[in-house]
């Protein structure tokens, strides 16, 4: 019977441990011995990308932000839908994060960060988001959680009003908020409203969460038409309009 080695960890900005594990092909990543994420259940990343740029598919030169690079997955899907001339920007707060995905979560996914297409860089995801106006036509969030922080607190300036009104500020007309969550959120549902975005809330498969919670990804969008566009073959849970 193979072992699950601890094969690499580091401390989160919080203190906390953040370990890279692997049994036989798989690998997980751990928060204090808590699942945060495994490679045997990732459906729900490529289904961020695949909510978060459906509106983008056929567009020539579309510019994307992927928030936490996690195992690679929603970037690796984000690329397989876009275009040989869109750009693809990767936020990472962790550098050992990064690391791993080079040294050994690459294999998994056919190593997107050696994509031409893809600039990588790290750091605090919101100091990128408010220098980046009119800058994207998605952003795709998939930061710690969602907007109930795991691993690290700071990332609720993220989920709070000023943040969101930053990622607003950062799309372009059209442009599309993709945001995915270990559970729902009434008070973030009302922030996503507040700042004036069409919002529609879909289930997705749980690689993240225990089978007694709920996956789900929102969709955000200031122009009902985008909304339409990526919800079109779709069904969502809940239609919201600000």
């Amino acid at each position: 019977m193979k072992q699950t080695l601890k094969i690499a960890s580091t401390l989160t900005p919080d203190g906390n441990e953040l370990a890279l594990y692997r049994h036989d092909r798989d690998f997980s990543i751990k928060v204090n011995g808590e699942d945060l994420m495994q490679s045997r259940r990732h459906e729900s990343e490529l289904e961020l990308a695949r909510l978060g740029c459906a509106h983008l598919v056929g567009h020539d030169a579309p510019e994307i932000l992927v928030g936490g690079l996690g195992m690679g997955y929603t970037l690796r899907q984000a690329l397989d839908m876009l275009g040989p001339d869109a750009g693809v920007v990767v936020s990472e707060l962790m550098d050992a994060v990064v690391q791993w995905n080079r040294d050994f979560l690459g294999e998994l996914n056919g190593h997107p960060l050696m994509d031409k297409r893809v600039e990588l860089i790290t750091g605090d995801i919101l100091d990128l988001i408010s220098s980046s106006t009119g800058r994207f036509d998605a952003i795709l969030l998939d930061i710690d959680n969602g907007p109930e922080a795991l691993t690290d607190s700071g990332n609720n300036r993220l989920y709070g009003i000023e943040g969101i009104k930053a990622c607003r500020r950062a799309l372009r007309e059209d442009g599309c908020l993709a945001v995915w969550s270990a559970g729902p959120s009434d008070e973030f549902e009302k922030i996503l409203m507040r700042c004036s975005f069409n919002v529609r809330r879909f289930p997705v498969q749980s690689h993240k969460c225990s089978k007694s919670r709920s996956c789900l990804v929102w969709v955000a969008s200031t122009s009902g038409q985008t909304i339409h566009r990526i919800t079109r073959s779709l069904r969502p849970v809940q239609t919201m309009q600000a």
